[in-house]
């Protein structure tokens, strides 16, 4: 692959400061979807492309093909056409990954609809970007989605959702306006419009960010967005048509239709579905049954399946590489991962939604200290910098906001362009995120601009202490936050999950760290806690905690907050 001698000298920055651009002696790809997975079909026709476990599923990937046109064909039929936004609502089912490649061929946008929504945030996402058509899980977990649908009127005279017009649902349940997947599939559509008009820089994807403030926003993506995100990606991964990835982690999210799908589909890598939501069991029998030599996860499910008490049974030998992302990754999880899963060529993955989403990345042979404290180098084409609050560049080793430039930044939040251009700025997306940069172009990721503590005039960064208390033998998980403080503006709080048969305390983790930290940065609440609220791609809700505290300690929240 031509990206692979691209990504083994990238550039480092220069003149002092935190400011590099990636290699570009390889042009980017001009591919849409449909093309990508058309030159896979041609390459590989008959090895094996998508296995869903939990549905007794195998495609080759002339066979996934054949299931793409005939889903395009019959959406087309339904009146599906180029620029329409067709909903996907669902957990990770075959379903899933054939709307994402059929409303491509369509020139549709696909609208990715979170499966914990619940009423008011589904009638927000479809009402926002006008879904004509969606497709529907009958329900997952709790959640009864075809319940929720009819609850906000389908089918109704007084609907509170105006521009749906149709539901297609994986199932059964919801109401006689409802089609059947199976019944859509059966009815034999063959046509399928001239692809010449599309091209690789129209809108294809909507999703939804899950921000802590105010109503989530649509972040608008192109062809060309993830696509070269997904290349790039596959190669530093060094991913391969040899290669079999294990893919828990979400479809709804970038991490798994980008990161995981697309990237497999450029290279003709084999992609496992252990069940339609994560399970470490699942998981890791997936990996052993389907000889996986790449897995994906962000770390609360590494370290899910490490903890697991079953997890010395399961045969993972034929682990090589993937991708641990979505959240920081504690130090100490990164090592296990490496030594007891055998993935001796994890990689890290930093980026946001906006981004398509990958802007650094680790390489499967960088040192092991790089690989367990950076989130790697900026990847081609796209350049970063790191700047202070005046906008200013700041020098290697200072802490700043984390900007990036290049083809991975989405088009804008779609129908808000305040809002976009409060955050797209002379083509730099502002990230929110507080990092610095080494001479060698490296990047550590501190935390988050809003979840910096300030105590008592002290910058206090909760990721140093998370990586600290991550040290402890007792401790599976921690999460450190702010909390509002009379004196000091600010306390640092942290919640604790114990590692299974420890039994640890407070007292016993404030000695811990009043003996090796500042004073200032020993957390001055301590709450031993049996799980951490985490979304559905495993993102720990700081937010949530902090609310639970404030009502707890019966704090209020200084003036400025």
């Amino acid at each position: 692959m031509t990206i692979h001698s691209a990504l083994s000298q990238p550039r480092t920055p220069s003149s002092g400061l935190s400011h590099v651009r990636g290699v570009d002696d390889q042009p980017l790809s001009k591919a849409c979807l449909h093309e990508l997975l058309a030159q896979a079909v041609q390459r590989w026709p008959e090895r094996d492309a998508a296995i869903f476990c939990a549905e007794g599923i195998r495609w080759s990937w002339a066979q996934f093909q054949s299931q793409v046109n005939a889903a395009a064909a019959a959406l087309h039929a339904l009146g599906v056409r180029c620029g329409d936004r067709v909903g996907i609502w669902s957990p990770n089912r075959s379903e899933w990954l054939v709307t994402q490649f059929a409303t491509a061929r369509l020139g549709a946008i696909l609208v990715n609809i979170n499966p914990a929504y619940r009423v008011a945030e589904l009638a927000y996402a479809l009402n926002k970007a006008s879904v004509s058509v969606l497709v529907s899980a009958s329900r997952f977990k709790t959640s009864d989605y075809l319940g929720m649908l009819v609850q906000l009127g389908f089918g109704a005279a007084d609907t509170q959702l105006p521009a749906l017009r149709r539901v297609i649902r994986l199932g059964e349940g919801g109401n006689a306006d409802m089609l059947d997947w199976a019944t859509l599939m059966a009815q034999g559509h063959t046509s399928l419009p001239d692809a010449q008009s599309l091209h690789a820089h129209q809108p294809i994807n909507i999703q939804f960010t899950s921000g802590t403030t105010g109503a989530p926003k649509g972040a608008t993506l192109t062809h060309h967005n993830i696509v070269n995100n997904a290349i790039a990606v596959a190669a530093c991964m060094r991913l391969s048509a040899q290669d079999r990835l294990c893919i828990p982690v979400p479809l709804y999210h970038c991490f798994g239709m980008v990161l995981s799908v697309l990237a497999c589909t450029s290279v003709g890598a084999a992609m496992v579905f252990p069940g339609e939501g994560f399970d470490p069991v699942d998981t890791l029998a997936a990996v052993q049954s389907e000889r996986c030599t790449a897995l994906h996860g962000v770390p609360t499910m590494f370290i899910a399946e490490l903890d697991h008490p079953e997890f010395s049974k399961f045969d993972l030998h034929t682990l090589r590489t993937g991708i641990m992302a979505g959240a920081p990754c504690p130090i100490e999880v990164m090592r296990r991962v490496q030594s007891l899963m055998h993935m001796r060529e994890v990689t890290i993955a930093y980026g946001m939604t906006e981004t398509s989403p990958v802007s650094f990345q680790s390489a499967t042979d960088d040192p092991l200290d790089k690989r367990v404290t950076t989130v790697g180098r900026v990847l081609p084409h796209l350049e970063v910098r790191i700047v202070d609050a005046q906008g200013q560049t700041v020098p290697i080793g200072e802490t700043g906001e984390l900007c990036t430039r290049g083809y991975s930044v989405m088009q804008g939040y779609w129908d808000e362009p305040e809002r976009t251009a409060d955050t797209i700025q002379d083509g730099w997306m502002h990230t929110g995120d507080l990092a610095t940069m080494d001479a060698e172009g490296y990047c550590n990721i501190v935390g988050r601009l809003k979840d910096m503590v300030i105590r008592g005039g002290e910058n206090i960064y909760p990721r140093e202490i998370e990586e600290f208390l991550f040290r402890h033998p007792k401790i599976a998980a921690v999460q450190v936050f702010g909390v509002p403080d009379e004196r000091y503006g600010e306390q640092l709080c942290a919640w604790v999950v114990q590692r299974p048969g420890a039994e640890c305390t407070e007292q016993e983790l404030r000695v811990f760290c009043e003996q090796n930290i500042a004073h200032f940065k020993v957390p001055r609440y301590i709450r031993m806690v049996e799980e951490l609220p985490v979304t559905v791609t495993g993102k720990p809700q700081k937010f949530l905690m902090r609310e639970a505290m404030v009502a707890e300690l019966g704090l209020s929240r200084p003036a400025s907050a």
